[in-house]
């Protein structure tokens, strides 16, 4: 398991972000013409030449139960709980009829299948990942456009002839099984990696010889929320899994363990190397340093920025497992080592992120150095090659780089194409270049390769997309939320729009669990943007733009100032006269679902349409799934009578109220999400469609083989974007 994987891992983040957060031509589509909203045709399942002009939704039966529960005194009914049980046969006809009804509707939209071929047409371009060295090999991605999914290339040199590593087209006839995680040996003769079944967080780990290209008998299962991380003899791996649940998909995720697999043996036989019984919500990764002397091992619970650090001696077969940091009062995680000199970066007294070193030895904090002191940014990542120390900071949602010398001092801004993200710069001390990539809104993801020594960066790959990002304008403006906090807010659109009130806008958020949204490329939002119509990305609080304090004002008693701030973002779209409340859309996946199901409920008038994807609807049960359990840093949970009345004050699934004129909605979910079930989206959309008092439709989109948007196929990914966008289009017309 890298350093970089164990920082990266979430147990709940964004849903299918990058190329499936834009809202699509809307001003070109509209003048195609079709049928207005009161003239498409009936939509009902089952009665359509029965339905009067104006267009009637006939929804699936969904019979409210009897089922409640008491919370500290106050009895909540929960009429859905029967769809909590996915493959209950009532539950999969209301999935059958759901889609049916759905299916029926966007059919019936002249403009879906224009907008599914301009999506496929802009789609098809090729696309690498940043390059990485290791094991003396050179490894990258590579998608010829429309694959769905990308393949794994090696080449002996970055100017060499690659060759396929890993395909992973072949492991499923649907394109459905994705590649993902990898681990690459010390000494270049194997690679580990992990597999995805319908987009579920589960992994599968196989071995393959490099230079043969053939598996070995090595399989690893029920391994999640986990890297994998060799020994430098070669002789096999660390890595972390769960007991095998009786519900894969529903069960709750506790005991993880961290194991150490030997090459040429049954997991049966895998060592333990740690475990936690007394406390079953913690969970272990261990990574091997570089020098490969010393095992890390990292202890989390649930989603909070804190974690314990211990240590293992690999030199000494004996050795015992060393507890360097164990107070669980901050994050840590290692940088660099040289012996028993470490580099940490940590939030330990710093919300914004700080580099100290510490000495084994006398591993107090009063001896510790702090070599990069926190600053007015946020200190997002880091990394140590070519005896470089180089740092990546966040500057009102853009990065910023800075090398500089492993004492911290010489530090320099390294020159970046523009305003934008980039990231990377992975490799090992001794490494004379590193590789990153940069996008932004109008900047198609381009990989650069940095000479660590004379800080110069070259172009290794550029995408050829057929477009002028010239004639495109981003703006970041800051706007007051209701409590006066000033929010930043990104808006792209072509140059030399009307501010007349009259765009289609598409208003994204998340704002949750640390999580920062910064710009980023998207053939989606091309076709909208050189349509003319504006996009917007809100960085709200709860999110990790600047810093821990940032992030905290948006989590549990403070959860409502993110629906603020996004109910803010609306209003200064339409006060500024970009866009009316008829034109404006609002979209978020996961964290972000409930964002959308939350403001939808108590703004009804400021949104015409609403996508909420793999949301967390029902802020009372959440907790009782998988890994729902270690959202509660964020959210709090009901079983604390101090958080209940929070939690039940936004609740989406618990604040709807028959007869209001809610936004047209389209919920979308897999039935093979386990991390966030679908049964938060089934009882949310059935209790959307039996209060909602409007003649917009209410509708669910249900994917049958697909998780919480990780790994999904590119075919998927277009079908549902030319879904939603369908949706938008039907709904925002004048």
């Amino acid at each position: 398991m890298t350093t970089q994987s164990f920082r990266a891992a979430r147990l709940l983040g964004p849903a299918a972000p990058a190329t499936s957060v834009a809202l699509v031509g809307l001003v070109a589509l509209l003048a195609l013409g079709g049928c207005g909203p009161k003239e498409a045709p009936v939509v009902a399942a089952e009665a359509a030449s029965e339905a009067p002009p104006e267009r009637v939704f006939v929804y699936p039966e969904a019979p409210r139960g009897e089922v409640s529960d008491d919370y500290h005194g106050t009895v909540v009914a929960d009429p859905y709980r029967w769809l909590e049980d996915p493959d209950a046969p009532e539950t999969r006809v209301w999935i059958e009829a759901q889609n049916a009804l759905t299916r029926a509707y966007l059919d019936s939209i002249p403009e879906r299948a224009a907008l599914h071929a301009r999506l496929t047409e802009l789609w098809n371009y090729e696309r690498f990942s940043t390059p990485s060295k290791e094991g003396g090999l050179y490894f990258w991605s590579r998608n010829d456009g429309l694959q769905d999914q990308s393949v794994l290339y090696v080449a002996s040199a970055l100017d060499a002839e690659p060759r396929v590593l890993i395909d992973p087209n072949g492991f499923s006839e649907d394109g459905t099984v994705s590649l993902s995680g990898t681990s690459v040996s010390e000494d270049g003769r194997y690679i580990a990696y992990a597999t995805s079944d319908g987009g579920s967080d589960w992994n599968t780990w196989r071995v393959r010889d490099i230079e043969t290209g053939e598996d070995t008998d090595d399989l690893i299962e029920w391994s999640k929320f986990s890297g994998a991380s060799w020994t430098h003899d070669g002789a096999g791996f660390f890595y972390s899994r769960y007991p095998q649940p009786e519900d894969p998909l529903e069960a709750v995720n506790e005991h993880q363990k961290l194991y150490y697999h030997r090459l040429g043996t049954p997991q049966s036989e895998d060592t333990l190397i740690y475990e936690d019984p007394a406390h079953p919500t913690r969970g272990w990764g261990g990574y091997v340093t570089r020098d490969g002397e010393t095992l890390v091992i990292y202890g989390r619970e649930g989603t909070e920025d804190k974690n314990r650090l211990y240590y293992k001696d690999l030199t000494e077969p004996e050795a015992p497992i060393v507890k360097l940091l164990d107070d669980f009062d901050a994050q840590y995680w290692l940088l660099h080592n040289e012996g028993r000199t470490w580099w940490l970066v940590t939030n330990n007294s710093a919300p914004k992120q700080r580099i100290i070193q510490v000495d084994l030895d006398r591993p107090e904090p009063e001896h510790w150095v702090e070599i990069v002191p926190e600053g007015d940014n946020v200190l997002r990542d880091a990394d140590v090659v070519g005896g470089k120390l180089i740092v990546e900071y966040l500057d009102d949602a853009h990065t910023v780089v800075m090398v500089g010398e492993l004492d911290g001092s010489g530090m320099t801004e390294l020159e970046l194409p523009g305003i934008g993200s980039a990231g990377g710069f992975g490799g090992e001390p001794d490494d004379p270049e590193t590789f990153y990539y940069f996008t932004g809104f109008t900047t198609p993801t381009r990989l650069y390769r940095l000479d660590v020594s004379t800080g110069e960066s070259t172009l290794w790959k550029e995408p050829e997309v057929d477009f002028d990002p010239d004639q495109y304008v981003t703006k970041q403006i800051f706007y007051p939320s209701k409590d006066g906090t000033q929010i930043p807010m990104f808006i792209v659109h072509k140059e030399g729009i009307e501010l007349d009130g009259s765009n289609p806008t598409l208003l994204y958020g998340y704002g949750g669990f640390n999580v920062s949204l910064t710009p980023y490329f998207s053939t989606s939002r091309l076709v909208w943007m050189e349509q003319g119509g504006v996009f917007a990305l809100a960085n709200l609080r709860g999110g990790g733009e600047y810093g821990e304090e940032w992030h905290q004002q948006g989590t549990l008693h403070n959860k409502q100032n993110v629906f603020d701030d996004f109910i803010a973002a609306g209003e200064y779209l339409v006060a500024e006269g970009y866009t009316s409340p008829s034109k404006l859309a609002i979209q978020g996946g996961s964290n972000g679902g409930l964002l959308v199901g939350a403001v939808s409920i108590q703004r009804p008038d400021l949104f015409e349409a609403a996508l909420p994807a793999v949301g967390v609807m029902d802020m009372l049960r959440y907790h009782l799934f998988t890994i729902g359990w270690a959202w509660a840093s964020d959210y709090g949970r009901s079983d604390d009578p101090e958080l209940f009345p929070t939690l039940m004050a936004y609740s989406p699934y618990h604040n709807l109220a028959e007869g209001i004129d809610y936004p047209a909605t389209l919920v979308t979910t897999g039935d093979h999400d386990d991390r966030v079930v679908p049964a938060h989206s089934f009882k949310y959309a059935a209790a959307l469609q039996h209060a909602h008092a409007g003649s917009d439709p209410v509708l669910i989109r249900i994917e049958t083989r697909a998780g919480h948007g990780a790994g999904k196929s590119t075919s998927m990914k277009i079908d549902e974007v030319a879904d939603q966008w369908a949706f938008l289009v039907d709904q925002l017309r004048d």
